[in-house]
């Protein structure tokens, strides 16, 4: 199989019976079908296809729209926003976290980020982040406590996995919510469900991006509500690596490593 889920690009062809594109046109993408994008030509069906407005070019889409997307679906569906929320986000100097912090400050909440190293910490912090966990030297749970006075957060959200789940609902108030949307250290295994309720009765969701943009009408709101964020300038994209695509292998191990600040590109 080819690798990939996303890209942007220039249209060279359309079929016949295509209308809504033609040649020339800037487009990106991502969702159906699987993999795909690491080549520099491709086919794509039509209607999971977005137009590029002038100011946001070809690199910055393919870093952005993906990631975007899925966060409109966190703080829009999964756990709804409300301004004067406190709320964690983990791996918050990622490509998808930085996004995910400025369109939660955007709504108005407060962000407590946790990061690996100072150096990602600082680039949490300049992209909105209102409190920053180095959990590879400091508990995040009792630093979460302490910043909120003991009462916990209404949403913790958790793209890692095995390695912060348990402690991630701990985090939480009574009742909070723990969105699990990412396993970058592992598949959970089962717990004991009776943690929810230890933990003040929380509720935990695994939400799909693929699954809340169902239609192609859904696909294309949640695409033209991401893009006019970045162009009204309420969220910056943080284009942290280019590497050429006969290079993907290091491009997987530095991810793999956790040496990626912000989003990756592959160039052709």
């Amino acid at each position: 199989m080819i690798l990939g889920t996303e890209g942007a690009g220039v249209v060279e062809a359309v079929g016949p019976q295509v209308r809504r594109f033609r040649e020339g046109d800037r487009v990106a993408y991502w969702y159906s079908p699987p993999g795909g994008s690491y080549t520099d030509q491709r086919n794509y069906p039509v209607e999971r296809l977005v137009r590029l407005p002038d100011e946001v070019s070809e690199e910055t889409a393919a870093a952005y729209l993906l990631k975007a997307m899925t966060v409109n679906m966190l703080v829009n569906h999964a756990y709804r926003i409300r301004k004067g929320d406190t709320v964690l986000v983990h791996a918050a100097a990622g490509a998808t976290g930085l996004i995910l912090t400025q369109w939660a400050k955007h709504l108005g909440a407060t962000v407590i980020g946790t990061v690996s190293t100072d150096a990602k910490a600082e680039v949490a912090r300049a992209y909105g982040c209102d409190h920053t966990i180095n959990y590879a030297r400091d508990d995040f749970l009792a630093a979460v406590r302490e910043i909120t006075n003991g009462r916990g957060v209404p949403c913790v959200y958790d793209s890692v996995g095995v390695d912060t789940l348990l402690k991630s609902l701990k985090c939480l108030g009574f009742r909070g919510t723990c969105v699990l949307y990412g396993i970058s250290s592992g598949r959970p295994d089962c717990f004991d469900t009776t943690e929810l309720s230890k933990a003040g009765s929380v509720y935990l969701t695994r939400p799909s991006a693929h699954q809340h943009h169902p239609t192609p009408a859904a696909f294309q709101r949640s695409a033209t509500r991401s893009l006019d964020l970045l162009t009204s300038g309420a969220i910056r994209v943080h284009l942290g690596q280019r590497y050429r695509l006969d290079d993907v292998a290091r491009a997987h191990e530095d991810l793999v490593g956790r040496k990626t600040i912000g989003s990756s590109v592959l160039l052709p």
